[in-house]
């Protein structure tokens, strides 16, 4: 998704690397990096806050909106928004 969002021009690869970078070096972090892929999405989800393309309460909103599909599908199904019981 990056790599297709930073192609159709939303943001320059520069932007995007201090980004994730910034992620990266924040304190607390998993000195083995293990949190690669959380620092990818928050410095995605920031970029995008940052620049006006996403809303970071709707992202929010679906990605808790998710998980609770997530719970409430049974093991072996595909998760599907429509398993969320508060949609």
């Amino acid at each position: 998704m990056t790599v297709h969002l930073h192609e159709k021009g939303l943001f320059a690869w520069s932007e995007w690397a201090e980004w994730l970078s910034a992620e990266l070096h924040k304190p607390g972090r998993a000195v083995d990096g293990s949190d690669y892929f959380d620092c990818w999405v928050a410095a995605l989800s920031g970029l995008l806050v940052a620049k006006g393309i996403a809303d970071a309460d709707v992202m929010l909103a679906l990605q808790q909106s998710w998980q609770r599909a997530a719970e409430a599908t049974p093991h072996g199904k595909p998760i599907a928004l429509e398993n969320d019981p508060q949609r």
